[in-house]
């Protein structure tokens, strides 16, 4: 193994039961499954490279990612491997993989693309340390080793992982990783060695087997906004999002919005909450996220979304579907409709969502023997 020279990628099986994989492992190691591009990146005589997985050169395409590689790399040589997302700077939640699709395959504009684009890698396994080939190595050791070499950054981060013994476990961080934007995870053997260019079963994964969109609108309330970063500077980055329950008389959080918003829009949301202002959460609101800012539940907002999903965030429905689990709303958008018709009491109920919920289950086929419990 010689940095600056690709090596193909370790592949995953896949399997669509929790029970099966667990069977399968004697020791399960989660990792988020990122919707983006894997990415290796060599580091050799003070050089930098980037490869795809076909083994194609990218260096040029990602000169952030390149650059801020070298800044967060503590050794002299080596190999290490990840995935590039794009990200919402303001909101720092992960996108579609449509969007950083953007920045392949150019060859100009290059610059006007980091900025449209930016992306951040996330990195999960070390090939290679300073004449060391750890491809033999178990996985615990490259991910040991992965964090003495890399000092992470905005750009560059170590993705998160969490050894699992049962189902249960399992399904609360596969809905984790669905909640921030994630298609899935990837279960791996803690005993595995990297084979490069072979697909097994030390690494599987797992992830939602549709890709779908709300097939109806939710009314939703504004109870927070989050300080805008980067081109958003000066006014919210995000805005934090209620359904109401009229039995208890409260607002509960379902999502942080960042997304449908023009710049015309974006320039107008300090003016546009300014009277709704408050100091501290108001009283009726039950929210496990801080805010920046908190608002008196007042305005409307019409929000579509990619699929309701279960949060152990959120705060609306919490525990009434599945125990430390709420409901939320994965990719959600501004639809451009401020619903000044309606009153805070009149957004989307929790029971609707909670009803949304079950059609969409019912809708793919999934086994619901857990809702309702």
């Amino acid at each position: 193994m010689i940095p600056g020279i690709p090596v193909k990628s370790m592949l995953a099986e896949r399997l669509s039961s929790i029970e099966e994989i667990i069977d399968k492992m004697r020791g399960c190691a989660l990792e988020y499954k990122y919707d983006g591009i894997r990415i290796q990146g060599h580091f050799f005589d003070k050089a930098v490279k980037l490869f795809s997985r076909r083994l194609e050169d990218l260096t040029d395409q990602f000169p952030d990612i390149k650059e801020s590689l070298r800044e967060s790399f503590l050794s002299k040589d080596g190999i290490v491997e990840g995935e590039c997302v794009a990200m919402n700077t303001d909101t720092d939640e992960m996108l579609p993989f449509q969007e950083v699709s953007h920045r392949r395959g150019r060859k100009h504009g290059i610059v006007e693309a980091i900025e449209d684009y930016p992306v951040t890698l996330f990195l999960f396994d070390c090939l290679y340390v300073d004449g060391r080939d750890l491809t033999e190595a178990d996985y615990l050791t490259r991910r040991e080793r992965l964090v003495e070499i890399i000092k992470p950054s905005d750009k560059i981060r170590i993705s998160d992982y969490r050894i699992v013994k049962n189902s249960k476990d399992f399904e609360q961080y596969f809905e984790e990783a669905i909640q921030h934007g994630c298609e899935g995870v990837m279960a791996k053997s803690t005993e595995s060695v990297y084979e490069a260019g072979a697909r097994g079963w030390n690494w599987i994964k797992y992830k939602r087997e549709y890709k779908s969109e709300m097939t109806d609108t939710v009314d939703l309330v504004v109870i927070g906004a989050f300080a805008g970063r980067g081109r958003r500077a000066g006014t919210y980055g995000a805005l934090l999002m209620a359904s109401y329950d009229p039995e208890e008389d409260r607002f509960e959080t379902v999502c942080k919005l960042g997304t449908g918003f023009d710049d015309e829009t974006l320039i107008d949301l300090p003016e546009r909450f300014k009277e709704y202002r408050i100091e501290e959460m108001d009283r009726s609101v039950i929210s496990n996220i801080k805010a920046d800012y908190w608002f008196t539940p007042a305005i409307v907002m019409e929000v579509l979304g990619a699929e309701m999903t279960l949060s152990p965030i959120h705060t609306c429905a919490f525990e009434e579907i599945r125990k430390n689990s709420g409901l939320a709303i994965r990719f959600p958008r501004f639809t451009g409709r401020w619903r000044d018709d309606k009153s805070p009491g009149d957004a989307t109920t929790k029971r609707e969502l909670i009803e949304m919920y079950g059609a969409q289950l019912k809708h793919i086929g999934k086994d619901k023997r857990t809702f309702g419990s």
